[in-house]
C-alpha cells in the first residue's frame, strides 16, 4: 500500500478541556500499561520513573487501571553479569529477559488496550527492541510513544518504528486521558480495530507503511498543585516479587555513591525524588527543554510541595527529597514560603537551580532544610558562556580575579553564588561540559582554575589530610561532560556541529537547518544511547567540537579523568 501523509488538523482545543466534561469513571476499564525504559548501564538506577508514575495516578482518577514496568530498575549481579566488561554495577536486562518480564506482567495484569513507551532520546534502541514485542502479545493495543524521545523527534518516529501507532509529545498529564477515553470509546462502541474510529479523525497525523499513525500534542495542566502525587505504589513490587521502589529508595539522589555528576560531603541513606516545576524561561543552547513544557515556567505552591515531602517520609521514611527540575528558585514569592512549609517535617532536600539566584534566597531554602544544589555552570570563561547563551544572567554582573587563581577572570556571579552557598550551610555543585564549539584551550583552563578555586575555598580552615579535609575536596565536582549535539538544540544547528556530523555520521540537513529523517540520522540517535557516552568519528577518536587540536583536546581530558586538573594549567 502506498504511504500517505498528511499535516493533522490544528488541535484548537486544550486537552485539560476535554478533561473538565469526564466523570470520574469515564475510563473504568481501560488499561495502560507504561514500559520506562532503560538508561545507564554504568549507574544504578537512583530515581524512579516520575512520568509513568504521574500519568498513572491520573489515569486511576477517572477509573482507569494502569500498571508499570520499569526495565531501568534491573541491574543483575551474578557470575554471568560481567560477560567479560567491567560492570561493577550489573548488567541490564537482555531483550529476551525484558520480553518475559513483559509477557509475565501482561499475563497478570490482562492485556494492556494502551502500551506507553516511556524514556529520553537516549532510549531509541530498546523502544525499537520492545515495539514487535509488545505488538506481538497485545496485536489490538495503541502503541504510544511519549517522554523526551517522542517530544524531541515527533512524527519523524514513525519513520524508524513501523509498530508504532501515535506519539504524544509534550506535557502528557491531560492528553493521555483523552487518549484512554478515545480508546474507551471505540472499545464500547464495539470497534475492536480503534483506529478506525471517527473519533481519533482529529488526530490523525497519515498513513504510513499500511497503517494509520496519530500525534497527540499534550499541553501544560491549568494548575500544577491540582495533580495527583506519582503512584509509586506501582512499583512496590514487580510481577517476579522483586522490591523495585525500595531498590530505587536505598541508592542516593545525588553524591559518589550515584556515579553522576553529583558530589556531596554528606551521605543519604533513603531517598526519592518529585519534580516541583515544568518548563525554563531561558535557552542555554546545549539543552532541550521541549519534555518539560518548553520555555513556559510553571510551579508548584510551597504547601502542595509540603503535602508531598510529608506523605512520601510518612509512606517510604526517607531522609532525604530531591527536586531535580533546574529551576527551583527562580520565584521568590515561593522560596519565602519553604521555611513555614517545609521546616517541621525534619527533612532533608536538594535542588537545582542557577547561579545568579543564589543570592538572599538561600537563607529562607536552608531554613527549610536545603542541603544541596547543582548549578548548571558548564564554563567559567565569558566567550563560552556567551557561546552557550548562558552569559546574559551570568556576565551581568562582570569578571573578577581571585587571589591564588593567576590572571584568569571568573563571572562575579558564580564566584558570589559558591560563596553565599558555603556561608548557608548549603554544599554547591557545578557541573561542566568540555569541547563546546569554539571553546579554546585558555577558556577550558579558565574552568579548571574555578573548580580549583572552589576547592580551596571549601577545604580552608581545614587541615590537609583529615578525614573533613579529604571529605570536602571530594565534594567539589571535577568530572567534564564532553560536549554532546542533541537533536532540537541550538547547538545541533552550529556551523561546525553540522560539518562534523555530516562527514562523520553522513546526516543531511533541509533548508531549514533541520536534519532529515533517514538511516544516517537514525543511526546517529541509536548512538545517543548514554548520556556520559564519547561519540567517536571516523578515526575512532572522540566527536570534538572545540577549538583546541586533538592532542591537546586528549590530553585534557585523560588529565580530568585523572583528576589531575593542576596539569591542564600547565599545558
Amino acid at each position: 500500500m502506498a504511504n500517505r501523509t498528511h499535516k493533522s488538523p490544528q488541535i484548537v482545543i486544550h486537552p485539560a478541556e476535554i478533561v473538565a466534561e469526564m466523570s470520574f469513571d469515564a475510563l473504568k476499564g481501560v488499561k495502560v500499561a507504561f514500559i520506562n525504559m532503560p538508561l545507564r548501564e554504568s549507574a544504578l538506577p537512583n530515581t524512579p520513573p516520575q512520568g509513568p508514575a504521574l500519568l498513572a495516578a491520573r489515569l486511576r482518577k477517572y477509573g482507569a487501571e494502569p500498571t508499570i514496568i520499569d526495565l531501568n530498575a534491573y541491574r543483575i549481579n551474578n557470575a554471568a553479569a560481567d560477560m567479560g566488561e567491567n560492570r561493577p554495577n550489573g548488567r541490564l536486562l537482555t531483550h529476551n529477559e525484558a520480553s518475559a518480564l513483559i509477557a509475565a506482567h501482561f499475563d497478570k495484569h490482562g492485556t494492556p488496550d494502551i502500551i506507553g513507551f516511556s524514556g529520553m532520546i537516549t532510549t531509541l534502541r530498546w523502544q525499537e527492541a520492545m515495539l514487535p514485542v509488545c505488538r506481538e502479545a497485545a496485536p489490538d493495543a495503541m502503541l504510544l510513544s511519549g517522554g523526551g524521545l517522542a517530544t524531541e523527534l515527533r512524527a519523524g518516529l514513525f519513520q524508524w518504528m513501523p509498530e508504532l501507532d501515535a506519539i504524544a509529545h509534550s506535557e502528557g498529564d491531560d492528553i493521555i486521558l483523552v487518549i484512554a477515553w478515545l480508546v474507551g470509546r471505540a472499545r464500547a462502541a464495539g470497534a475492536r480495530q480503534w483506529r478506525g474510529h471517527s473519533a481519533f479523525a482529529p488526530y490523525h497525523h497519515g498513513e504510513l507503511g499500511g497503517r494509520d499513525r496519530f500525534v497527540f500534542g499534550g499541553d501544560r495542566p491549568k494548575n500544577l498543585d491540582d495533580l495527583p502525587f506519582a503512584a509509586w505504589d506501582l512499583l512496590e513490587e514487580d510481577v517476579l516479587g522483586e522490591p523495585i521502589l525500595e531498590k530505587y529508595i536505598g541508592v542516593p539522589v545525588w553524591g559518589m555513591a550515584a556515579n553522576n555528576s553529583s558530589a556531596t560531603p554528606f551521605s543519604m541513606q533513603r531517598s526519592l525524588t518529585t519534580v516541583s516545576s515544568r518548563g525554563c524561561p531561558y535557552k542555554c543552547a546545549f539543552c532541550y527543554r521541549g519534555a518539560q513544557g518548553e520555555r513556559i515556567y510553571g510551579m508548584r505552591s510551597a504547601e502542595d510541595l509540603a503535602a508531598e515531602a510529608e506523605w512520601l517520609k510518612r509512606s517510604y521514611d526517607i531522609d532525604f527529597l530531591g527536586f531535580p527540575d533546574d529551576n527551583f528558585a527562580v520565584d521568590k514569592r515561593r522560596i519565602v514560603k519553604l521555611p513555614g512549609a517545609l521546616q517541621g517535617l525534619g527533612l532533608r532536600w536538594g535542588t537545582h537551580t542557577r547561579l545568579d539566584e543564589a543570592d538572599e534566597r538561600l537563607d529562607d531554602m536552608a531554613k527549610s532544610g536545603c542541603v544541596y544544589i547543582g548549578f548548571g555552570a558548564e564554563s567559567a570563561a565569558e566567550r563560552v558562556l556567551h557561546k552557550m547563551d548562558k552569559g546574559g544572567f551570568i556576565l551581568r554582573r562582570g569578571l573578577t580575579r581571585l587571589e591564588g587563581s593567576g590572571d584568569y577572570e571568573f563571572p562575579v556571579t558564580m564566584v558570589d553564588g559558591i560563596r553565599n552557598c558555603r556561608d548557608s550551610g548549603i554544599h554547591a555543585n557545578c557541573t561542566w561540559i568540555l569541547g563546546y564549539p569554539d571553546e579554546d584551550l585558555e577558556d577550558l583552563k579558565t574552568s579548571v582554575a574555578f573548580i580549583l578555586w572552589q576547592r580551596r575555598l571549601y577545604t580552608e580552615n581545614l587541615n590537609a589530610g583529615t578525614a573533613d579535609y579529604e571529605a570536602a575536596l571530594q565534594s567539589v565536582n571535577a568530572k567534564m561532560f564532553t560536549a554532546t549535539a542533541y537533536p532540537g538544540t541550538a547547538m545541533f544547528r552550529e556551523p561546525v556541529v553540522r560539518q562534523k556530523l555530516a562527514e562523520n555520521f553522513s546526516i543531511q540537513f533541509a533548508e531549514n537547518g533541520q536534519p532529515i529523517y533517514n538511516a544516517a540520522f537514525r543511526n546517529y540517535v541509536l548512538e545517543l544511547d548514554d548520556a556520559t557516552k564519547i561519540l567517536l568519528n571516523l578515526d575512532g577518536e572522540p566527536l570534538y567540537y572545540g577549538a583546541m587540536t586533538m592532542n591537546q583536546f586528549l590530553e585534557a581530558r585523560q588529565f580530568v579523568e585523572e583528576d589531575r586538573l593542576e596539569d591542564i594549567l600547565e599545558m
